[in-house]
Order: structure tokens, then C-alpha cells, then sequence
């Protein structure tokens, strides 16, 4: 996407270039779908028209899985989403927590049908959506799929705008757990702002999600269209994200795999550093989303694809692979199986890491777990080796004689008398320790 203020950055195939315009006025109020994997949960009751202050929280701890939209693009189909579904479970990557199965934009045909539903590809999706559901479930893993608040989706197929009720119902029998609502193609009513407009159109969507009964987590794309709004207002629209789904996209797409190895590094550096800053705008159970783990053949060095990993689970960001499992290197599978860092993402005290210490070219994060311990991230963004450190009160420890300190990568475990010490931290790496008292 060429729009800075876009999240779809790099849709070379969509061919974007700009929001399209539109004048219509906006809708009344609608209704949505809660969602039942197989065997399916007991639904929250149905309530006519009345709705919580706030969306449930069907997302405790951070949602992991896979999306094809980095790796695949608009390139996708049942087979490229069964196949990967299976290599989820092949390679006990879904056993460790990576159990939603997404898929992304241009799955539909151009068209609603005569009724005004939407119609998959029938050439993409020849079964349909029920039945990619169906396999999923019979895998033990959750059906998650896309759509778009505006009149088009980002890749130009038919948007939510006008039929949130009727779409979010379709996505129940569909039996969904998980739907992205992205933001392309929103047309703003005269006398609305941009952002009344963002926040009614979304309000709509999670509304009618919760109105069908199911429970469906509910991914909100809205932040990413105002990251360059100034913080005040960007800040503003994280905060009804928050009430309105269960996480939310903050800014900038992550590169896509056709783009360079120095370009994917520079996008997750980047948006690293945008969503370390949103700490104070996160809460347990509503998640910072700075999108897509690139682990994977990918061009990224060993190095560079931890560090991903071990900053996103210290941020407790959502942990979604986009690439192609079945060609996963052993180097990337380690990676995004290492169950330590896992249980930092998904530590249930669900807090988001914080920085304690920062400058040119090094960033130290800290992490409260719910046990006591911290989780210390020493992170090197610079070109050459380096030593970083911090201290245990710095890194929000209580006082003690001596500390223990687990590196997560390597499984060393070493004492400290109170400093938390990476030596010779390589380009692009980052230690992550688990720290607690003797």
C-alpha cells in the first residue's frame, strides 16, 4: 500500500494507491456471531439490542496461529490454507499454541450473490467456506478469516459497509472463531470526522459479532489507519479499539516475502520500536498487534528471526506465522517452537513488557510473569557486537542476595549478584532472560 496511514503496506497485488472515495452515509447499528470450534463451546446468551461496555474477552492471552496475507498475497486458496493447517499439526507447532488458521484478503468473488451475501472464489474455494471451516475444526484448530469496514476490501472485494448484521451472521454459520476487520475504502459522511467514522463503522462490526451469539475473536485494524494522526488522536482510537475487539493492528503492515532480507528487517525493527511505545495503551486480554512473524525462508538471519520472536512474546503481541510451514527450515521451526519464549507471550498475567533502558542502537525491555519473575529482553538493533545491560532493580526485580537468570534460547541458567548481563550480543539479536530470586 502506498498511503503511509494505511496498514496494507505493500500490497503490490491489490494495486492500491489510495482510500477510495465514496459519499455515502453511514448505517445504523448491527449485530454479530459469537464462535464454536468442534466440539463446540457453550454461546453467551443473545441479548435483543443490548450490548456490554465492552467486547468479551475471548482472547486471555495473546492468539497464535498462521495468515497467509505476508507470504501469499492475494495467492491464496483451500489448498494452501489446508495444507499449511496440516503443517501445523504435523510439525506440533499447533500443539504448542499456534491454533488459528486465518485467512486473509481476496478469498471472495467480486460480487455479493443475489441475496447480498458474500461468495467465495468459487475457483480459489471450490467446497466453500463451511466446509475449510470443517477441516480446520476436525484438526482441532480455529477458522479465522478477513473482511474489511469499508465499502471494499484493500484488494477491492466486496466490504462489510451495509451489511455487518448479514455478514457476521454468515461468518457464524460459517462457524468462525476469529475475524480481521480491516479499514480500506471508508467513506466519510459530511459532517463526520475520520475518526467518528472509523470508530462507528467498527462499533457496528463488533456489535453485530457479539449479537450472533458466538464466540468470535475479533481482530480491529482501526489504529493502523491513524499512526501518523498524531499520538493524541491515534492513542484515542487504541483506547476504543480496545473496548470494541479483543486486538488491534497499531500501524504499519510487516514486508512482504517478496521484498528484501534488509527491507523485512527494517519492517520488524520498525514496528518493534512503534509498538514498544504502546505499553501503557495494552491490558490483559487487549492486545498491541504489530502484525506477522516472518520465521521462515524468509532471507532472515538465525539471529533475526529470534529476536522477532523473543521481542514480540516480551511485548505479549499476538504470535501469527505468515509464511509457508510446509517448507519451514529447522532453524525457523526451533524458532517458533521454543516453548520458553511461548510461555513468556503467554504468560496469563498478560502484561506487556516495558523498556528500561535505551539508546543508540540497544533497547532493554522488561517483563512482569506471573510467578515473580521477569522477562529481560537486551536487544540489539546496531551493526556490530555488542555488551548490554541492565540491573535486577532497574528490570523491576524485588532486592535479593543473588539472582537467577535462564537464558530462554540457549537454556543456560547463571547467578547474578544483581546485573543482567548479555556479552558480545551479535547484529540484530536479542537475549531474552528469565530472571527470579535464589
Amino acid at each position: 500500500m502506498s498511503h503511509p496511514s494505511v496498514p496494507r503496506i505493500g500490497r503490490a497485488v491489490a494495486g492500491l494507491t489510495a482510500l477510495a472515495a465514496c459519499a455515502a452515509a453511514l448505517l445504523a447499528a448491527t449485530g454479530p456471531a459469537s464462535a464454536v470450534p468442534d466440539p463446540p463451546r457453550v454461546p453467551g446468551p443473545k441479548r435483543a439490542g443490548a450490548h456490554a461496555a465492552a467486547y468479551p474477552n475471548v482472547a486471555p492471552t495473546p492468539p497464535m496461529g498462521w495468515n497467509n496475507w505476508s507470504y501469499y498475497l492475494c495467492e491464496v486458496n483451500e489448498k494452501v490454507v489446508l495444507d499449511n493447517a496440516r503443517a501445523l499439526v504435523r510439525t506440533g507447532l499447533a500443539d504448542k499454541g499456534y491454533d488459528t488458521v486465518t485467512v486473509d484478503d481476496c478469498w471472495m468473488a467480486k460480487q455479493r450473490g443475489p441475496d447480498g451475501e458474500l461468495v467465495p472464489d468459487p475457483e480459489k474455494f471450490p467446497h466453500g467456506m463451511a466446509y475449510v471451516g470443517r477441516q480446520l475444526h476436525q484438526m482441532g484448530l480455529k477458522f479465522g478469516i478477513y473482511e474489511d469496514v469499508g465499502t471494499l476490501t484493500c484488494g477491492k472485494y466486496p466490504g462489510s459497509f451495509g451489511h455487518f448484521p448479514q455478514d457476521a451472521a454468515q461468518f457464524a454459520r460459517w462457524k468462525v472463531d476469529y475475524l480481521k476487520a480491516d479499514g480500506c475504502n471508508v467513506p466519510t459522511a459530511p459532517g463526520r470526522t475520520k475518526e467518528e467514522t472509523y470508530h462507528d463503522l467498527y462499533r457496528q462490526q463488533s456489535r453485530a459479532l457479539e449479537d450472533t451469539g458466538r464466540d468470535i475473536t475479533f481482530s480491529v485494524s482501526a489504529p493502523a489507519y491513524f499512526q501518523y494522526a498524531g499520538d493524541k488522536v491515534w492513542h484515542k482510537v487504541i483506547r476504543w479499539s480496545s473496548k470494541l475487539g479483543n486486538l488491534w493492528r497499531g500501524g504499519r503492515d510487516i514486508a512482504m516475502e517478496q521484498q528484501s532480507p534488509a527491507t523485512k528487517w527494517s519492517s520488524i525493527a520498525y514496528n518493534f520500536r512503534y509498538n514498544a511505545g504502546l505499553a501503557g495503551l495494552q491490558r490483559p486480554g487487549r492486545w498491541n498487534d504489530p502484525d506477522f512473524l516472518l520465521a521462515g525462508d524468509s532471507g532472515l538471519t538465525r539471529h533475526e528471526i529470534q529476536s522477532q520472536m523473543s521481542l514480540w512474546a516480551v511485548m505479549a503481541a499476538p504470535l501469527i506465522s505468515s509464511t509457508d510451514l510446509g517448507e519451514l527450515s529447522p532453524a525457523a521451526r526451533e524458532v517458533l517452537g521454543n516453548e520458553q519464549v511461548i510461555a513468556v507471550d503467554q504468560d496469563p498475567l498478560g502484561v506487556q513488557g516495558k523498556v528500561v533502558g535505551q539508546g543508540d542502537g540497544f533497547t532493554v525491555l522488561s517483563k512482569p510473569l506471573a510467578n515473580g519473575e521477569r522477562a529481560v529482553a537486551l536487544f540489539n538493533s546496531g551493526d556490530t557486537p555488542r555488551t548490554l545491560s541492565t540491573t535486577a532493580e532497574a528490570a523491576g526485580l524485588p532486592g535479593a542476595g543473588a539472582y537467577r537468570m535462564r537464558d530462554l534460547v540457549t537454556g543456560r541458567t547463571r547467578s547474578s549478584g544483581g546485573a543482567i548481563v548479555a556479552e558480545n550480543v551479535p547484529p540484530h539479536a536479542t537475549v531474552l532472560y528469565r530472571v527470579g530470586t535464589n
